[in-house]
């Protein structure tokens, strides 16, 4: 009795270990089968600094977006690369006179990204990095006439950012971003302009949508 006793524990053990072993390589398998690939694309408004080194510094209106390919190298960790568009808009002042001045951005970011769940469908997003940028569009307006190109050229600067957003589906989660960025090189006057200078973007913040898709 107690051998058939002993026989039948063992037996349980045998199936329960089994049992464990094949849901653990369920977990594995599904694990492996999760990309690692993230979409990322965000939609702000905001405003910017503008810093001169002979003109006075002004402010400008923002906005814009950006969309990122998120490679997660853990699960807490990955790094992005993508393409963002700004446009900066407002009035400012000059050696020539009052203006409204319009530019157009495209830049290419490089960043750091961190995830964290913070609840069953919420998740913390975070990046920081680099980015690279060119004017596009550049346009002052005077009130007798109307300046182009002024400044071009690239410039590199920081940005960082951070949001939340809750989980829609499997897939395709949505939620809020703050973001800010500036520049640490500068932008020079192309030749032949109406001024002779050096600027750059001393502190742009916005808030806006945020939306992260799973590939």
């Amino acid at each position: 009795m107690k051998k058939n006793c002993y026989v039948l524990l063992v037996l349980l053990f045998t199936c329960s270990l089994i049992q464990a072993q094949e849901n653990d390589k369920e977990e594995k398998n599904e694990k492996e089968k999760k990309s690692k690939f993230q979409l990322i694309g965000t939609g702000n408004i905001g405003f910017a600094i503008v810093k001169s080194n002979h003109e006075p510094t002004y402010n400008l209106n923002s906005n814009g977006g950006e969309i990122l390919l998120n490679y997660k190298f853990s699960d807490k960790n990955g790094v992005a690369i993508g393409f963002g568009h700004t446009e900066l808009t407002g009035n400012g002042f000059n050696t020539v006179g009052d203006f409204y001045h319009q530019r157009s951005f495209i830049k290419i970011p490089l960043l750091y990204t961190m995830e964290y769940q913070i609840a069953e469908k919420i998740k913390y997003l975070s990046n920081f990095g680099l980015y690279a940028q060119t004017i596009v569009r550049d346009e002052y307006q005077f009130l007798n006439n109307t300046q182009n190109n002024i400044y071009g050229g690239w410039n590199f600067g920081l940005e960082a950012s951070i949001g939340i957003v809750f989980e829609v589906s499997e897939k395709f989660s949505a939620g809020i971003n703050f973001s800010g960025q500036f520049d640490f090189t500068k932008l020079k006057t192309n030749k032949n302009q109406i001024i002779n200078d050096q600027q750059r973007i001393e502190n742009q913040n916005s808030l806006g949508l945020l939306l992260l898709f799973e590939l």
